[in-house]
């Protein structure tokens, strides 16, 4: 009850074309409300997958990196250097679309994890 009012009382005061009107613009508020979530998740959607390449990208330089330090100017790597590899692996391969750096790291963690002994020619 509304006023002392009783929901046909109410109806039959306002009239049924009224009470109509009042529905299809809450539905129209409703439907655009609706419309600009959507919107703000499409955004939002594309805005997450850049923050992803970029960070796959970051991720991807960094391994290149250290492989290229590691594998190309010392010949092996140290526990603490795959550890660090691996761990920045995890984070890329966890973003997905990584067959670019299988062999990088297949490479990388298959280095001695010591300096490689000197032979001296005499």
């Amino acid at each position: 009850m509304l006023f002392g009012l009783t929901l046909p009382q109410i109806l039959g005061i306002l009239g049924v074309p009224s009470v109509a009107s009042v529905i299809g613009w809450v539905a129209k508020k409703i439907k655009d409300h609706h419309k600009k979530v959507e919107e703000a998740q499409e955004k939002h959607d594309k805005e997450i997958k850049v923050l992803k390449l970029g960070m796959q990208a970051m991720l991807r330089a960094q391994m290149i990196s250290e492989y290229n330090k590691f594998h190309e100017d010392k010949g092996y790597a140290p526990i603490w250097a795959k550890d660090n590899f691996e761990n920045i692996w995890s984070q890329y391969e966890a973003l997905g679309e990584n067959g670019v750096m299988n062999d990088i790291h297949d490479k990388f963690m298959a280095l001695p994890t010591e300096r490689p002994k000197r032979t001296e020619n005499k």
